[in-house]
């Protein structure tokens, strides 16, 4: 099994391990959003005199939509159906009122899920010099040939790796450095749970490391939480067959993993 991969299951299962990754991953459930004065006001305005169109495109001028509906995402997409569906306005403008205008503030302020803070949150870690070298723009790491992390948006690494590395997936990058004059390139990915959308997350970094790159780049799967646990589940079971000989590792030992290449 490849040594970090082993490291990063052992750290998971015998150590303080969620303790640590908290300085990577500090998820702050607890934070409301902030609602916007302006959209506020032409809301209240609105729910004050019962224009119940203007309700909802106020409304849905928010990131949240104070109720659940199924019938919100459409209208979200297709503005223009609020005028042709008066009955559908009505019933949804019934629950708003039966709310009242406190509750509704308060659903409209709602933090966000911890799984949409994730993303931000590791190229932030990276980016604090925790690594031990400050990231760089890429200019800066393009014309230089020192150890170096890029410091650039998801778009922009895709762009470098696929001008410079034969890089051909159609996604962005969470990582590009160069230590001892090769590239490593990787996405991080923190899977919190079992099934579904992290069994996606999961299979989705999988997939560079299978992704034909030039010889000199190196690829890296970031990975923590659940796939870790050893026991029968499919993430685990994968890492342990399929993707044993892989560079997969824990935000964790990125640091040891970069200046040993």
């Amino acid at each position: 099994m490849n040594y970090f991969l082993n490291q990063s299951i052992e750290l998971a299962n015998q150590r303080n391990y969620l303790d640590q990754l908290f300085g990577i991953y500090p998820m702050s459930p607890d934070n409301i959003r902030e609602i916007d004065n302006v959209k506020w006001n032409i809301f209240e305005q609105a729910f004050s005199n019962n224009h119940q169109e203007k309700i909802i495109e106020s409304l849905l001028d928010f990131d949240l939509f104070p109720i659940k509906d199924s019938y919100i995402a459409y209208l979200r997409r297709d503005k223009s159906a609020i005028k042709r569906n008066p009955s559908t306005i009505a019933r949804l403008c019934g629950r708003l009122k039966e709310m009242g205008l406190n509750k509704i503030y308060e659903n409209l302020s709602q933090p966000k899920e911890t799984n949409r803070q994730i993303g931000p949150l590791f190229k932030r870690w990276v980016n604090s010099e925790v690594l031990g070298i400050k990231p760089v723009d890429l200019e800066t790491f393009k014309t230089s040939s020192n150890n170096a992390i890029l410091n650039a948006s998801d778009v922009s690494m895709q762009k470098f790796a696929n001008e410079c590395l034969g890089y051909t997936r159609l996604k962005g990058l969470d990582f590009v450095a160069r230590f001892n004059g090769k590239i490593i390139i990787g996405e991080a990915k923190f899977l919190s749970d079992f099934g579904g959308h992290q069994n996606a997350q999961f299979e989705d970094a999988m997939s560079l490391l299978n992704t034909h790159l030039n010889s000199k780049v190196i690829k890296i799967a970031i990975l923590d939480g659940v796939c870790y646990i050893q026991g029968k589940n499919k993430m685990f079971e994968m890492l342990k067959n399929k993707y044993q000989n892989y560079n997969i590792l824990s935000a964790l030992l990125l640091r040891d993993f970069l200046y040993q290449v």
